[in-house]
């Protein structure tokens, strides 16, 4: 079955940064685009990156732009999520997610608090 595993949240201050992987099993991961989410709390899940299959394509959140990359190996069946720059407004549970499918990992929490 598909299995989505996060790691690398964590506390960090203001500007500083963190960077998130999920590995994955279960299907043909470099025919698949993969996403990361968020939710804060008392916030709904919120749209974070998005990376093609093949890796060349990325689109990214208004909120995030500039400062997040999202990158992924697909020999390593691993998609990351690099936090640059962050600001008490990222803090919240990070989610991996096979794109537009039911597929989630069960989260990593991010807190950016000085």
């Amino acid at each position: 079955q598909v299995q989505l595993v996060e790691s690398g949240g964590g506390s960090v201050q203001p500007g500083g940064s963190l960077r998130l992987s999920c590995v994955a099993s279960g299907f043909t991961f470099s025919d698949v685009p993969m996403s990361w989410y968020r939710q804060a709390p008392a916030k709904e899940r919120e749209f974070v990156a998005l990376i093609s299959g093949g890796g060349g394509g990325t689109t990214y959140a208004d909120s995030v732009r500039g400062r997040f990359i999202i990158s992924r190996d697909n020999i390593k069946n691993t998609v990351h999520l690099q936090m640059n720059n962050l600001e008490s407004e990222d803090t919240a549970v990070y989610y991996c997610r096979r794109h537009l499918t039911t597929d989630w990992g069960q989260g990593t929490q991010v807190t950016v608090s000085s």
